[in-house]
C-alpha cells in the first residue's frame, strides 16, 4: 500500500484504506472516495492532485491525497 499522492499518472488504482479524522473520512466519502473504489490520477498542479473518481474529475490537496491509501 502507498498514498495516492505517489501514484503514477493515468494508472488505475483501487482504494485500500482512508485515514484521518472521522470528519476527513466523511468528506472524502462524500466526494466519492470509498474503500474498494477505483481512482486514477489525471495530473498534478501546484501541490494539488487531479483525480478521476466515480466518473467525476476532482482536485484534492497533497495532504488529502496522503490520507488515501492505494
Amino acid at each position: 500500500m502507498m498514498p495516492l499522492s505517489f501514484a503514477d499518472i493515468e494508472q488505475d488504482n483501487i482504494i485500500r484504506r482512508i485515514g484521518g479524522s472521522p470528519e476527513v473520512k466523511k468528506h472524502l466519502e462524500n466526494l466519492g472516495f470509498v474503500v474498494g473504489g477505483n481512482v486514477k490520477v489525471v495530473n498534478r498542479l501546484g501541490g494539488n492532485i487531479i483525480v478521476n473518481v466515480k466518473e467525476a474529475r476532482i482536485a484534492i490537496s497533497q495532504e488529502m491525497a496522503m490520507k488515501i491509501m492505494i
